[in-house]
């Protein structure tokens, strides 16, 4: 990240001056592909009048499923450490939290994080009749809809129905491509993967044809200018992201390597810079630990924690630890026995995280334990996910109308003090 950027002539920076003569700029962002629907919501949107709270919801997927009983070791199972001869971590190297369970002996930062309060551990979380296939379960993640399908994500919706009326940049998804979790009627979430390429790519030319189609029938078309918005604002926000991260500075060690690391700290950017996103999303890969699980799951559990605990000390250094709570959810976990290639299959169930300065830490939901397993060897689901969802929702950023949001009545579990 470049140095700070300040004006001779002033105190502001130069994001400061960019915020100030940026709007009205137009640019193409990609099209979602339900934008009939979008636009017909946007048409029918109307101003709320009454103040939202400032917090912010952090969502962190770990994609390809991870390894729950690895991750949080039940260390007192008889029945985990015949199902893995080689893979259970030894009751001596887990990092022992309680009589029953202790982290990943890498998990170092989640250790922290949990004694010191601030990590609450949601037991058996999936849904019935589980997928095993990474497509249809993140599907069903991402919407909130198991076994069924929406146009809209279970956080566009939220935000939709939430905040109508929400600035722009009210969603920021750090990504590659936009992830369904976000995709939403009235909002045009920000998405990026690295804030230098963050930018527009259509042409000029492109652009004023773009102004000349639309400039006499958006008025009377919705869908267009839904569009429009979109432009809008991502030509106002990729310079402002790029000026937010090029001037971020920190003290704290974020660990490393890892796109979790860059990414969370691009959120802490943003958040420093006082954008109006309340909603953040970012994904990190690498969970499908089919073989060589020992080795991989050191890495990615050493930095994932490592990051997650850095970025909560981050928010506590710029003083905005009471507003930020995060959410760190899998799309499966993994068989309980271990198979002839190191590893371990897809699974089931497996533990949800919520983590924040105003969580009320320790054990939530049903463990499923080892020894009444499904007909496959899975564990059982315990905890329906959409309860977390709702704990999120109603608990922290207190919107009574989860169950509409969520199609169903999932009742939230009392993580937040």
């Amino acid at each position: 990240m470049a140095n700070i950027v300040k004006s001779q002539n002033c105190s502001c920076t130069r994001r400061d001056l960019l915020r100030t003569s940026l709007a009205g700029l137009g640019v193409s962002a990609g099209l979602p592909a339900f934008l009939q629907q979008a636009g017909s919501a946007l048409a029918q949107q109307s101003a709320v009048g009454a103040e939202k709270n400032d917090r912010i919801l952090l969502v962190v997927e770990l994609a390809g499923g991870l390894d729950g009983l690895s991750a949080v070791v039940p260390i007192e199972s008889d029945h985990y450490y015949r199902a893995r001869p080689s893979l259970a971590i030894p009751r001596t190297e887990a990092r022992r939290v309680s009589d029953e369970f202790g982290f990943h002996p890498r998990a170092e930062g989640f250790e922290s994080l949990f004694k010191d309060g601030k990590m609450a551990v949601v037991h058996g979380c999936g849904y019935a009749n589980s997928s095993l296939s990474h497509f249809s379960s993140l599907a069903y993640w991402h919407t909130a809809v198991p076994h069924g399908a929406d146009p809209r994500g279970w956080l566009g919706r939220f935000a939709d129905d939430f905040r109508p009326d929400a600035p722009d940049q009210y969603i920021v998804n750090v990504g590659v491509k936009e992830t369904m979790a976000v995709r939403s009627g009235l909002h045009a979430p920000i998405t990026f993967s690295d804030p230098e390429k963050f930018k527009r790519e259509a042409s000029v030319a492109q652009r004023r044809a773009l102004a000349r189609m639309t400039e006499d029938i958006e008025r009377s078309n919705p869908t267009l200018s839904f569009l429009n918005k979109i432009d809008a604002v991502a030509a106002q926000s990729s310079v402002e992201v790029k000026e937010a991260c090029e001037e971020y500075r920190t003290t704290i060690d974020y660990g490393g390597p890892g796109s979790l690391r860059d990414d969370l700290q691009y959120v802490a950017a943003l958040i420093d810079a006082n954008f109006p996103t309340r909603i953040y999303y970012t994904s990190t890969g690498g969970w499908d630990t089919h073989g060589n699980q020992l080795p991989t799951l050191q890495s990615l559990l050493m930095y994932a924690s490592d990051a997650l605990r850095a970025f909560l000390d981050d928010m506590e250094r710029i003083g905005r630890a009471d507003d930020v709570a995060i959410m760190v959810f899998s799309e499966f976990g993994r068989r309980v026995k271990e198979n002839a290639s190191g590893g371990t299959d897809h699974g089931t169930a497996g533990p949800m995280f919520v983590l924040g300065k105003h969580v009320k830490g320790g054990w939530y939901g049903k463990f499923p334990g080892l020894n009444d397993l499904d007909e496959n060897g899975n564990l059982r689901v315990t905890t329906d996910f959409r309860s977390v969802y709702a704990t999120m929702i109603e608990e922290w950023m207190g919107f009574d109308g989860a169950d509409s949001i969520l199609k169903g009545d999932f009742p939230p579990l009392g993580i937040f003090a």
